[in-house]
Formats: structure tokens, sequence, C-alpha cells
């Protein structure tokens, strides 16, 4: 494999700085399925004061905290109404179908942002012929709606719906605190209409591991069945908690900077002749592009790219992401554009 000097894959591939990395060394621990690890508790007991909630709960990933908040919200044959590019249908293999036996019902919105009428007329009235819908879903920013924000107007709104309906709500904040830094709206602002949502430390925040899922208490109490029981409660859990500790204490304000070189990324590529791309449309870290014009695949364009160093990902036949991070400074976005620029070159 060619070596890679700009990673532009995933936020998910950061890795843990030398500061972050010597406060896991000194973490406090003990056995976190006891209620013991001091760590862990205090990574609790943030989530939930940042989020607004009673209680929260730390889970290996991301993924865990959507199929356990799945699993306490519905019983099998019920409805979630979520948008169709959501995580749980694409990228979660199957886990909704499989692990809780609902149906995902996709709501066709705009930018991975679906409207009130739509949640309206997706309801399905009490019948014994049609499934229960029970919960509302959002993703908070959407992924493959290009990184884009729900505005919190937009949240009450879907979510008077969901209320009227007596649906439960639930957000996926994997990467809700680029939404907070790009909007200036406090996280708990956004986590407010939800029955639960939760943070990912191992994204934009830096750390190697985990996630944390928030609610009421009772909520959390369920959750923790299903932790048990889906394999994820752990024991001196403390160091890889003291991860997420510190990416909370020191890497949420500096999201700006990811958001910065994203838009340099992507007024940088829509200067280069056949790539497609609207650089208003990038809101946060991820900035999408075609390139169907140049006559290639995305697969063909990232192979291209990665031969000179620059990892992207093909999200599509013809659609390309790349997602910035705190691991690319200004010299690996440069070297990006460059990249770009010579293999749109060589295509036309």
């Amino acid at each position: 494999m060619p070596t890679i000097d700009v990673d532009l894959y995933s936020d998910t591939l950061t890795k843990p700085s030398a500061a972050m990395r010597a406060f896991m060394c000194d973490a406090e621990v003990g056995d976190e399925q006891k209620g013991e690890d001091p760590t862990v508790n205090r990574l609790q007991e943030m989530v939930a004061e940042l989020l607004g909630k009673e209680a929260a709960l730390f889970l290996p990933s991301g993924t865990m905290c959507n199929k356990i908040a799945l699993k306490v919200h519905t019983r099998p044959g019920d409805e979630v109404l979520i948008d169709r590019t959501a995580h749980p249908i694409h990228f979660e293999a199957g886990a909704p179908g499989m692990l809780s036996g609902v149906i995902m019902s996709g709501l066709d919105g705009v930018r991975g942002i679906y409207t009130p009428e739509q949640v309206t007329a997706a309801v399905h009235a009490p019948s014994r012929h049609a499934p229960p819908t029970r919960l509302l879903w959002v993703e908070q920013t959407s992924n493959l709606g290009g990184g884009s924000v729900w505005p919190l107007e937009r949240i009450h709104a879907v979510c008077a719906v969901a209320r009227v309906h007596n649906l439960a709500t639930h957000m996926d904040g994997a990467r809700l605190m680029n939404a907070v830094v790009a909007s200036d709206t406090p996280a708990a602002a956004y986590a407010a209409p939800f029955d639960s949502t939760w943070i990912d430390f191992t994204k934009g925040l830096g750390a190697p591991v985990g996630a944390a899922l928030a609610g009421s208490r009772a909520f959390i109490q369920e959750a923790w069945r299903y932790k048990q029981a889906f394999g994820g409660a752990m024991r001196q859990a403390g160091i890889i908690a003291a991860g997420g500790i510190y990416a909370l204490m020191h890497n949420i304000d500096r999201l700006a900077e990811n958001h910065a070189h994203a838009r340099i990324l992507a007024e940088g590529l829509a200067e280069i002749p056949g790539i497609g791309i609207d650089p208003r449309t990038v809101e946060t870290n991820l900035v999408f592009f075609d390139v169907s014009a140049l006559g290639l695949t995305a697969t063909d364009w990232c192979a291209m790219t990665l031969e000179q160093g620059v990892r992207m990902n093909a999200m599509g036949p013809t659609r390309v992401r790349a997602v910035t991070h705190l691991d690319i400074d200004d010299t690996g976005i440069n070297r990006a554009l460059e990249v770009a620029r010579d293999v749109a070159e060589g295509a036309r």
C-alpha cells in the first residue's frame, strides 16, 4: 500500500496526542461493571451535564449507543422514522433488524434533514395492518448529507410532531459537537427535545475509543441491561474513558479549525475544472464532491490520489468524501489540493 501522507478518509483515524496518552496512563481505574471506576464515572457525569440529561453511560462505540437506544425505545415489529441517508440504514450491518426487529422507514430529506410535514405524513395511524410508529430519529450532523447541521428550530419542529403522536425521540450525535461549534448552539439545547442522545469521542474529539449515551435515569438503567447483553460492559475502563475526558476538556473548541480547513479544501476543489462541489454546502468537517465530469468513478479518483499519498473515501459511484480532523494541518490541505489538481488534469 502506498505511504499515506495526508489521510482524509475519516475523522475516526485521529490518533491520541502525547498529552492525551499521558492523561490516559495516569487514570484511576476500578471495576466499571460494578460502577467502581472513578474515571468512567467522571466521564459519564461530564457527558450528562454537557447534554443536559440526568445520566449517561460509557460505551465502546457509537454504533452500540444506537443499538441500545433502539432496544430501549422499541419492540420487535415497531417502525422507526429516520432519514434515508442515516447511519443505521447504511453502516451498521443490518443491526436494527438483526438485534431489534424494527422497520427503518427512510424519509427523503434534503441533505439528511427532513421536515415536520414529512413526519406527519409518515406516521402510521393505529391499525392492526400497519407497524406501530414508535421512534423518531435524527442524525446530527448528517454524514451522507454532507456534514449538514440540523437547525435547532427544525429539530424542535420535528420533535413536536413526534410528541403529538407519542413517539420516542433519539438523536445520533456522532458529530454533535461539530454542530455545536459550527452553529454556536449549546449541546444541551440540541439534546433537550430528545429522549436519548449520544456523543462520540473517536471522531473530531480525537480519543481512541468510546462514546457515551445519555438520557433519563430510567432510560440509562434499562440501557445498562443491554450494555451487558451486547457485551459492552467492561472492567478497568478508566484508561480509555480518560481519553474522552481529555477530549471534552481540550478538543471541542478546536473543531473550528477542522471546519476552516474543510472550507479551504472545498473552495480549492471548486476551482478545479471537472470537480463538482458547491463550497457553500460545507458547514462542518465533511467535504463531498463529484468527479463524474472528469470521466472517473469515485473509486478511480481515490486510487489515483492514494498513489500520491492522499487518501479519500469513495461514498458512491462518483461521489468522494474528504474529512478534515485534528491530525490535518494547513500543509496537509495544501498537499491534498495539489494532488487533486494533478489527478484532475491527468483525467482531463
